[in-house]
């Protein structure tokens, strides 16, 4: 007990140390991108203009007050003026009066296109993404596993053999180059047939109610797109690791008690193959929650993704800034909690 809670604080503390360097380069990096004072002042804007802004943006400080007043706004724990308070809208419980200590929704500052919080630009995209990197998986897992567990059992077959060619092809392909194929062959050259659109959210509005109802048919190319890798990556793991698994000693005891070939892949080989494919699948949808950008783009998806590539074209360096931290924060979360949960499944890594 004594030793599973040292391992999940050293995995905290190194999560959290990591994510402190994500935030250090992430406001090193951004500050060469230009003026943030200039771009909101626009053409027209004058000197004036201009140094009212660098002062309301705190750019007229040294940079390593920037950085303090930049983590100061991300920390949940934080120590804030109430005027600061006030003008930015901070959300949380605070105490004191003039300088006020409090717990609070990080601040991640406001769109220089629209002005909104881009906390909530963000909030709002992520259950798009959420949604489709689930689907996405829910075809890549089963499917995965599969043929990765038919192709062990029929190795070296001729199904076998196809199955790995496919799969090498799916992963060495770019996902927007599948996305081009896919688009021309089911929603331009067999829409007739399959009825799929190029372009589509996960809601679409009813004319008559205006209510939102999950469209599942935009759910199909975007989500096949996004898990053909996982897909052929889960197939080959799924495939070696039985290979190596049909060759232990308790499954030939297994086929020596008579039990069916059936009952031995299931009960006894599967199971035991799965260890390396639970980490796979893991850290796959980590990526594809943190990865999912061209996609959603391509599709006319509204998801992190898309409002990143668009905040990209746009110069709307809060709104990136803010994506790379969210996406950066999910990806590191779902692994520690991969590295905690193996650890307690697996008596072999503690």
């Amino acid at each position: 007990m004594h030793s599973a809670i040292l391992y999940i604080f050293r995995r905290l503390l190194y999560t959290l140390s990591v994510f402190a360097g994500i935030i250090l380069l992430v406001f090193m990096l951004f500050r060469g991108f230009g003026d943030p004072a200039v771009m909101l002042a626009g053409q027209s804007g004058n000197a004036e203009t201009i140094r009212n802004i660098r002062t309301d943006l705190r750019l007229d400080l040294p940079v390593w007050k920037q950085l303090l007043h930049y983590v100061n706004d991300l920390s949940p724990v934080c120590i804030h003026e109430r005027e600061t308070i006030e003008q930015k809208s901070l959300r949380g419980i605070f105490w004191g009066n003039e300088l006020a200590v409090g717990l609070k929704v990080p601040y991640l500052g406001k769109s220089y296109q629209t002005g909104r919080p881009v906390w909530d630009v963000l909030m709002q995209a992520l259950p798009g993404t959420l949604m489709l990197a689930l689907a996405a998986m829910c075809i890549a897992v089963p499917a995965g596993i599969g043929l990765g567990m038919w192709g062990a059992v029929r190795r070296n077959t001729l199904f076998d053999r196809i199955s790995m060619i496919v799969s090498i092809a799916g992963i060495s392909m770019p996902s927007f180059f599948m996305a081009v194929i896919f688009i021309w062959l089911f929603a331009i050259l067999f829409q007739s047939y399959t009825g799929l659109p190029v372009y589509g959210n996960w809601y679409e509005i009813n004319e008559v109610t205006g209510e939102q109802v999950i469209a599942f048919r935009n759910w199909v190319l975007p989500a096949l797109t996004l898990g053909i890798r996982p897909l052929a990556f889960i197939t080959q793991l799924t495939r070696s690791a039985m290979i190596d698994v049909l060759h232990q000693d308790y499954i030939k005891t297994a086929y020596a008690k008579g039990l069916p070939s059936r009952k031995v892949y299931w009960r006894h080989a599967l199971p035991n193959a799965l260890n390396p494919v639970i980490t796979a699948v893991t850290g796959w949808f980590a990526e594809l929650l943190a990865g999912a950008f061209f996609i959603e783009y391509i599709f006319g998806w509204q998801g992190i993704g898309s409002v990143t590539v668009r905040a990209l074209e746009q110069l709307d360096y809060p709104v990136l800034m803010g994506a790379v931290l969210i996406s950066a924060l999910i990806f590191m979360v779902v692994h520690f909690f991969t590295d905690v949960l193996y650890r307690m499944i697996d008596p072999r890594i503690r």
